[in-house]
């Protein structure tokens, strides 16, 4: 009788090794994931922070000149006219600026779906093992 027990204990044993193997495998795994998505977030609000600056230089260089010109003509003087289109590219490029940077403030590298689970595992075994 002792030596079925004995058997028992480590076959109970043995399968709780495998599933906390198993268990902590599942839970590297969705934190490798929490972790890419985090990256890919903060990648893609540097992307659009990039973007606003092309934008913003772009529209400096190619309609600034054209832009200021026209004015001229309109208000009757180019350095009005350069303040207004200025002061234009500059809200543009400010909203871009800030869009992108509202999507980096956004992400956390913290994995809180692991967090979570890890707790939850750890309150499942310690249920098990005191009850």
């Amino acid at each position: 009788m002792q030596n079925t027990d004995k058997q028992s204990i480590h076959n109970l044993f043995g399968e709780a090794l495998r599933e906390s193997s198993d268990l902590a495998q599942k839970e590297f795994a969705l934190f490798k994931t929490e972790v890419t998505q985090s990256v890919r977030t903060m990648f893609m609000g540097l992307a659009m922070m990039v973007a606003a600056a092309v934008f913003a230089v772009g529209a400096l260089i190619v309609l600034t000149d054209s832009l200021v010109k026209w004015l001229a003509t309109v208000v009757g003087s180019e350095a009005l006219a350069a303040f207004i289109v200025g002061a234009g590219l500059a809200v543009i490029a400010l909203a871009l600026g800030l869009y992108g940077r509202s999507t980096i403030a956004s992400f956390s590298l913290t994995p809180r779906r692991t967090m979570r689970s890890v707790r939850r595992d750890t309150e499942v075994l310690s249920e098990r093992v005191s009850g």
